[in-house]
C-alpha cells in the first residue's frame, strides 16, 4: 500500500489507478471492516487525525479529481466521507523528495514519456491535503532501494 505525499498529477495510469483502489482499502482499514492492515505504516499519519476517516477521504476526493480530470470513472460515492475545510496536514520535504525518486525509478521503465517529463523537476508539489515543513524522511516511511 502506498498513499502518496505527492501531488497526483505526477503519478502514472498504474499508479493513479493503485493509489484509488489502495485509498479504499485504507479507508475499510481505518473503518475497522477489514482484518489486515491495521497496522500499516502508511496509515499512521491518518490515524494520528482526530478524524482518520474524514482526512482520508479527503485524500481520495483529490484522487477522484485528478481521475476525473484524465477521464477515468472513479466514484465519488465511494469515499464515505470527506471536509476540505479540516486543516492541511504537514509532510516533510525528505519525505516528498524520497517519493519523487522513487516514482521516477518506477515510471523510467513503466512510463519513459513521463519520467522524461518529470526527471528535471525541481519544485515537488504535495497532495493537496498536506502543506510542507522542513525535515527528512518521514519515520513510518519502508525505505525501498
Amino acid at each position: 500500500m502506498r498513499l502518496w505525499s505527492i501531488h497526483p498529477s505526477y503519478l502514472d495510469t498504474k499508479g493513479l489507478l493503485g493509489v484509488w483502489r489502495e485509498g479504499l482499502l485504507a479507508q475499510k482499514v481505518l473503518m475497522g471492516l477489514t482484518r489486515g492492515y491495521r497496522n500499516h505504516p502508511q496509515l499512521i499519519r491518518f490515524k494520528a487525525t482526530k478524524d482518520p476517516v474524514t482526512y482520508l477521504g479527503n485524500y481520495l476526493y483529490f484522487i477522484y479529481l485528478e481521475g476525473e480530470r484524465r477521464g477515468y470513472n472513479f466514484k465519488l460515492e465511494k469515499i464515505v466521507r470527506y471536509d476540505l475545510s479540516l486543516p492541511k496536514l504537514p509532510v516533510k520535504r525528505g519525505q516528498l523528495e524520497y517519493e519523487f525518486q522513487h516514482l521516477l525509478k518506477k515510471l523510467r521503465w513503466r512510463d519513459p514519456d513521463r519520467y522524461e517529463l518529470l526527471k528535471n523537476e525541481k519544485k515537488i508539489q504535495p497532495h493537496p491535503i498536506f502543506f510542507v515543513i522542513e525535515g527528512g524522511i518521514e519515520s513510518w516511511e519502508v525505505i525501498v532501494k
